[in-house]
């Protein structure tokens, strides 16, 4: 299905063109090559799009640069523990500093991510060392060996293990419950087991969405739980979602984790469900916060599935809100996720310019 999106791009970027200017506005004939042009529409080109972060975190990006930079890890010690514990953005900088960890060491084998390493010997009961401990164990889990092999059963039981070790030392913290998630969904926790692990985390952070879509992918996994029960945790999830909560988006993730079922039924992508669950997402981004940190997961998300519908205009609404940063789902999953959604990019400005759509007349 991927091969026919990439080939229907091409096809509409191989159009005749006719481009002319006008009032400043470079303007351009629907299917040109150059309605894909960044610079048409203030888009960042791909060579620059930030695949580290889903949105903006000026913050955590400094101190990145700083730990990157220097080797040293007191600049993102101070950072996490400054950083609250009820809320998403502990969450995902725990995730950042864990990925350029995994990351440096898979560029530099044996001594990329030496800070991290640092840290856990330097200070072995800071709180926020030993979370990006346990989550830098479950990437390299997931990114170096295939699941169910030996190797990855014992990285994942050490994940576990350092787990406990942060939950220790941050009492009331959900972020080593939650890391737990994914080690309870490579390792195959039983229901009940993992029901115990959810009730810590629901105890601590109820409407946490990081939360919520690490138990999706739990309940994803075909030894789980079936499509009805990922299915009945994500509308259930979002039946209970407080007033402005991201949680009422929960049911497209949940229609996402099963694309691979589903994706080549002819008109999927117009039918009730997707609909359904499209037209929640969309409620949730306009309700929520707009400072809220998972909005652009959601937007991200939403993209795909608004392109993949035709719904150009909608789709080019979020891309003008999330252009220069992606990573997240969906494009991570994609060995070049700057690629992936550049292609995307792509067909929703075809899609858009196709059906009279300009630079001059955006939905931004």
């Amino acid at each position: 299905m991927e091969i026919l999106w990439i080939l229907i791009v091409i096809g509409l970027l191989a159009a005749v063109v006719v481009t002319r200017r006008r009032g400043g506005i470079r303007q351009v004939a629907p299917g040109s090559p150059d309605a894909a042009d960044p610079a048409a529409y203030g888009f960042v080109r791909q060579e620059e799009l930030d695949i580290r972060l889903p949105g903006p975190d000026q913050d955590l990006l400094d101190v990145l640069n700083v730990v990157q930079a220097t080797q040293d890890w007191r600049a993102a010690a101070q950072l996490l523990a400054g950083t609250g514990k009820e809320g998403e953005p502990r969450w995902q900088r725990v995730q950042a500093f864990a990925g350029a960890a995994s990351l440096e060491l898979q560029q530099r084998p044996g001594v990329g991510g030496g800070w991290l390493r640092t840290w856990r010997s330097e200070s072995p009961k800071d709180a926020g060392g030993a979370a990006v401990h346990a989550e830098f164990l479950v990437q390299q889990a997931w990114r170096s060996s295939s699941a169910g092999t030996d190797d990855f059963r014992i990285i994942l039981e050490e994940a576990r293990t350092v787990c406990g070790e942060a939950a220790l030392l941050a009492p009331g913290d959900p972020v080593p419950y939650i890391i737990e998630l994914a080690v309870a969904r490579g390792l195959g926790y039983p229901p009940e087991q993992f029901d115990q692990l959810w009730a810590k985390v629901i105890d601590r952070a109820p409407a946490h969405m990081g939360a919520h879509l690490a138990a999706l992918h739990y309940w994803c996994e075909k030894w789980h739980g079936s499509r009805d029960e990922a299915d009945h945790f994500a509308t259930t999830a979002a039946a209970r979602a407080p007033r402005g909560s991201l949680l009422a988006a929960l049911p497209l993730f949940a229609v996402y984790e099963h694309l691979p079922e589903v994706n080549l039924v002819r008109g999927f992508y117009q039918s009730a469900v997707v609909t359904k669950a499209v037209e929640g997402a969309l409620h949730a981004v306009h309700a929520a916060r707009q400072d809220d940190p998972m909005l652009s997961h959601v937007r991200h998300l939403l993209i795909l599935f608004l392109v993949r519908s035709e719904r150009w205009t909608e789709a080019m609404n979020q891309l003008l809100r999330v252009d220069g940063h992606v990573g997240t789902l969906p494009w991570t999953l994609n060995g070049d996720p700057a690629a992936e959604y550049t292609v995307y990019r792509a067909l929703a400005v075809a899609g858009y310019e196709a059906n009279g759509g300009t630079p001059a007349n955006l939905p931004y």
